[in-house]
């Protein structure tokens, strides 16, 4: 454990996320997805859902220029339950969301930095989130 940070993040998920660089995606997956054959790098957590990993990522992990998440879009369009509960976990803006088609969101996941497999139970709770810039606050005053 450590103070102030969220016991779902793993020490292997902590590590991956502080080397990953700006622009660099963390794929967050339901327990459906092919994480083993697609991950270069895997972490499992098989006992949470998707929006509970989202939003402790979110809280170490600052958000890139849009587009900031990709989500994984129901095949007639429809927008879901967990697309809004993964979209406000991250905190992401509509105007930073792209709803990418199966194969798409399965191609984009392949040049992923981590891809952590969730027991997300639900289908579609699926998201990729790239990493901003962790600005100083020194350089801020700049």
């Amino acid at each position: 454990m450590l103070k102030g940070i969220s016991p779902i993040l793993t020490g292997a998920l902590l590590a991956h996320l502080d080397a990953m660089g700006h622009s660099d995606a963390v794929v967050v997956v339901d327990a459906h997805f092919p994480a083993a054959r697609i991950a270069q790098r895997l972490v499992e957590l098989p006992g949470l859902s998707s929006t509970a990993v989202m939003r402790a990522v979110g809280t170490v992990l600052p958000l890139d220029d849009a587009p900031c998440l990709d989500l994984m879009a129901h095949l007639d369009g429809e927008t879901l339950a967990i697309h809004d509960e993964l979209t406000s976990a991250a905190g992401a803006a509509d105007d930073q969301i792209r709803h990418l088609d199966r194969h798409t969101f399965y191609d984009a996941a392949r040049s992923a930095y981590v891809i952590v497999r969730t027991g997300e139970t639900r289908t579609y709770g699926n998201a990729i989130l790239r990493k901003g810039v962790v600005v100083a606050d020194d350089d801020r005053t700049r």
